[in-house]
Parts: structure tokens; C-alpha cells; sequence
């Protein structure tokens, strides 16, 4: 009782405010005020999830049904923004809550029950360290969340790696091509798994994560971003 009342005090002395505009937030609102919720730049991929360019980067590099992003990157738009907060500006529980209302979103949609386990592209250890969290493991803790369904770490990160920006579609493949290991693999077996990242520019990332998923023979690989663009 005693930490609610010192919780409300600090929301008066120090409300919590907007990702985004900086508004102060109502205790209905979490991270992001509805205003800014409601200019998000979401999009449709996810009503054709195996015919978008996004699935369309990704034919001859990786075994891939269906893939999906819940914001369109746009530079120095509000997903640049927001990537920009969960990344360098310790904001995990963001990327949980944009997780949270794409899974509802999802949801809403037919894709209830469609996986057995949201899978996220995971960070090297000495990244992590750095960080102190994954920001696409937390992405994939909101939809899990959301669609009631379990976030499971099945792979590994085996070397760090240089930063994506400003490498070619070639050197980004040359990049993470044998990055990524599988662990846990009898629960890769035979099931269907949505692979998560923050952020798809040429899918390289991805493409790596779902060869070394596939050599385990899971039933089904689909993907799912939090933003999508032709650059980062």
C-alpha cells in the first residue's frame, strides 16, 4: 500500500509522459499517448503476409512463409523515433508495449494459435551486457503476451557483429551469413515459429536466423518486424 501511494505521489511530481510529444500520459496510457498511437505508421502486411516486398527480399536467401511489419520506417519519422528510444534511450518496456498492441492488432486479425513459440532474433552476450536488454526479445514478449502464446530464446548469437547501417545488400549477407546457432533444438522440431527483430532493411538478419531454425526442421518459419524500410 505504502509503495502505491508513493508511486501516485511521484506521478504528480514527475508524471510520466509521451515517447513521442512528450505530453503527459493519463493512467490509461502507457509509453505512448493515444494521439500518437493513433499516427503511427502501421501497416497492412499483415493482411498479405506471402505477397509483399518484404517476402519478396527474402526468396532464394531463406525458407519463409509469411512476413510481416507492424510500422512503416520512414527517416526521422515516428518509427525512427521510437527505435531511436528503445535502443539507445533504455526504453525496453516500449518495445514490449508496441509488442502488446501489434499482437492485439494480430490477434484481431486470425493470427491466434498460428505459433507455438515467438522466437527473437537475439543479441551477442557482450551486446546484451552493454544494453542490458534485447530490445527484440522485448518486441517479442509483447506479442507473446498479446496472443497467448510463449517467447522462447532458441538462438544464439555465436559472434558480435559490425552494425548493419550503411552496408550493401551483399555486405550485410557476408555479415551475419554464419552468425546464428540453434539451441534447444527438440522444440524447434515440428513446430511453428514466428521469428521477431526490431528493425528489416534486406532481411539479411533474418535470413541467417531462419536458415540456422530450419536445419532443426520446425514445421513452419514466418517473420514479423516492428519497422520495415528501404534503409536504416
Amino acid at each position: 500500500m505504502r509503495f502505491k501511494y508513493w508511486r501516485d505521489f511521484l506521478s504528480l511530481v514527475l508524471p510520466e509522459t509521451c515517447c513521442l510529444c512528450k505530453r503527459s500520459l493519463f493512467p490509461f496510457e502507457d509509453q505512448l499517448c493515444k494521439i500518437c498511437v493513433s499516427q503511427l505508421p502501421v501497416t497492412n502486411y499483415h493482411l498479405i503476409p506471402e505477397e509483399n516486398d518484404l517476402k519478396i527480399k527474402l526468396l532464394g536467401l531463406a525458407p519463409v512463409n509469411k512476413v510481416m511489419a507492424y510500422l512503416r520506417f520512414s527517416k526521422k519519422g515516428y518509427s525512427q523515433k521510437l527505435l531511436h528510444q528503445i535502443k539507445y534511450k533504455n526504453k525496453a518496456e516500449l518495445a514490449r508495449v508496441l509488442g502488446l498492441n501489434y499482437g492485439f492488432l494480430l490477434k484481431k486479425n486470425g493470427y491466434k494459435d498460428v505459433w507455438d513459440y515467438i522466437v527473437p532474433v537475439p543479441l551477442h552476450e557482450r551486446k546484451l551486457q552493454i544494453r542490458g536488454y534485447n530490445q527484440s526479445e522485448q518486441f517479442a514478449i509483447g506479442l507473446a503476451d498479446a496472443l497467448e502464446t510463449e517467447c522462447k530464446n532458441l538462438l544464439l548469437r555465436k559472434l558480435p557483429t559490425e552494425t548493419q547501417t550503411n552496408k550493401s545488400r551483399i555486405e550485410r549477407w557476408e555479415n551475419v551469413s554464419e552468425v546464428f546457432e540453434t539451441k534447444n533444438k527438440d522444440e524447434i522440431k515440428d513446430n511453428s515459429l514466428l521469428l521477431v527483430d526490431d528493425v528489416m532493411t534486406t532481411g539479411a538478419t533474418l535470413a541467417s536466423c531462419a536458415i540456422s531454425l530450419n536445419s532443426c526442421k520446425p514445421r513452419s518459419i514466418d517473420m514479423a518486424v516492428l519497422a520495415a524500410g528501404s534503409y536504416y
